[in-house]
């Protein structure tokens, strides 16, 4: 991978983002949820793959964060999709959301991002 593959952008300090909080940040076009969980920051996408919930509005009970429309659970370390919707007439189903890399860098949260012509 060359160095114009990948994007660095300081997205937040550490004292925003306090344990167990989330927030969403803007990388070019898109919105990505930071996540502290036991002061480790993870950043996934911030749109469930279900039907594009806002996965900021929703909770986050230790790695795992619960879409607010239909109730997919994400592991925000991972992004393994961990549970399906829990609406009876729903039938679509979630796939695992995209991870970013994440550094800190004294009190900058810094997140990586391949752009769209990468390898």
């Amino acid at each position: 991978m060359s160095a114009y593959d990948l994007s660095i952008k300081k997205v937040a300090e550490t004292s925003e983002i306090p344990i167990g909080k989330m927030k969403v940040v803007k990388m070019k076009e898109k919105d990505i949820l930071v996540a502290n969980v036991n002061g480790n920051f993870y950043a996934i996408d911030n749109h469930c793959t279900h039907e594009g919930g806002n996965l900021s509005k929703g909770s986050l009970d230790g790695n795992i964060v619960t879409c607010p429309l239909h109730g997919s659970k994400f592991d925000v370390t991972t992004g393994k999709d961990l549970s399906k919707p829990k609406s009876w007439f729903q039938t679509h189903k979630t796939i695992d959301t995209k991870t970013y890399e994440v550094k800190v860098k004294g009190n900058d949260i810094l997140v990586y991002q391949r752009s769209s012509w990468g390898v």
